[in-house]
């Protein structure tokens, strides 16, 4: 079975049941209970070896990066790492001292911080909550839940965490352990981002996004996001950025309703991507393909080119400071941690 994806129509607004019940003579005999028609998930590009030397300092680290997040509260930049075999490793890289490395007894997928000192990692089953400061780990199962693979994770303005799985569900917990609801309509949830209390999910096998009811029990809008949709970040200005890889573009959207905001072609396999928590602030992203990482303004209303730097091979994953204008790019191939000091320049 093949689904053609037609470019004209990749902003078009899709009902919930277009995402999970299309129905293609064949396919299945009872196509409500049919998994959702997909692509090949979108991949960043394979990075050549730098022919620039990368902008700012660059900090070793061997290991290849899965996933960046700076913590306001303790001026950290996180990094989520493949550990020993079955396992993960959180490097944090504060304002002073060398970088400490934190061995979970577990793998982790994806990580998120509350801004006050603590990270939340997802795991199979449940999540990690890991103290910055003490490098103190807490393991909790989610009820009901030990053999969901989870692969994303976010915390809403309310404090309720909001896992993702690889069998296309989205829980909402309503405490530590609770699910209080649970959407199973995605063919599997690759990232969440969230604005306010909406969680927003993205499904790279439907490159979609779609904003979730503030109780988690069904889809308020979802829409086709370009041609290969990877990576998603909120920002400051109530918006959420999405990078296509395939199609090779910037999309802007705002959550409330959903709506795609602006498109801007960014070439090069678009992948790495960071958002400002200052509505001002840029909105940055990682050309893979070239090893270059680009500032873009979106006050105008059309994304406009600010700064533009070369990079750390594979350029997978970024984040940024505010406070003190710091640009942060994590390796995916193990070729270290990228500081740019003063990045946005000039406001």
């Amino acid at each position: 079975m093949h689904l053609h994806l037609n470019p004209l129509g990749r902003a078009a607004r899709l009902g919930v049941a277009a995402l999970t019940a299309v129905v293609i003579s064949g396919c299945s005999s009872n196509p409500v209970d049919a998994p959702p028609p997909t692509i090949p998930a979108a991949q960043p590009a394979e990075s050549p070896v730098p022919t620039a030397r990368p902008a700012g300092d660059v900090q070793p680290l061997a290991a290849p990066v899965a996933a960046a997040v700076f913590d306001r509260a303790t001026k950290s930049l996180l990094t989520l790492c493949p550990g020993p075999v079955g396992r993960s490793t959180v490097t944090v890289f504060g304002t002073s001292g060398p970088p400490r490395p934190i061995e979970l007894d577990t793998a982790a997928t994806a990580m998120v911080t509350d801004g006050a000192g603590a990270a939340y990692l997802a795991r199979r089953g449940g999540y990690l909550r890991l103290d910055i400061a003490s490098g103190e780990v807490t393991s909790r199962a989610v009820d009901g839940q030990d053999d969901v693979d989870f692969t994303a994770i976010a915390r809403r303005a309310d404090g309720r965490l909001v896992l993702g799985s690889a069998d296309g569900a989205v829980s909402t917990l309503s405490s530590d352990t609770a699910v209080g609801a649970r959407l199973k309509i995605f063919a599997r949830v690759d990232a969440l981002a969230t604005q306010g209390d909406t969680a927003v999910v993205l499904d790279r096998g439907q490159t979609s996004v779609t904003t979730l009811n503030s109780d988690g029990t069904g889809a308020a809008h979802a829409l086709r996001a370009g041609e290969g949709a990877t990576t998603l970040v909120a920002d400051g200005a109530h918006r959420v950025l999405v990078t296509d890889t395939r199609g090779g573009e910037l999309l802007v959207y705002g959550v409330d309703p959903l709506i795609l905001r602006q498109r801007y072609p960014v070439p090069d396999a678009p992948y790495g991507l960071a958002g400002s928590t200052d509505p001002k602030g840029l909105a940055w992203v990682a050309q893979t393909a070239n090893n270059t990482v680009v500032g873009y303004d979106l006050a105008t209303g059309i994304p406009v080119e600010k700064v533009r730097y070369p990079t750390v091979q594979q350029p997978n994953s970024l984040a940024y400071d505010d406070a003190s204008d710091t640009l942060y790019v994590a390796s995916g191939s193990g070729a270290g941690v990228q500081v740019i000091a003063d990045a946005g320049g000039p406001r």
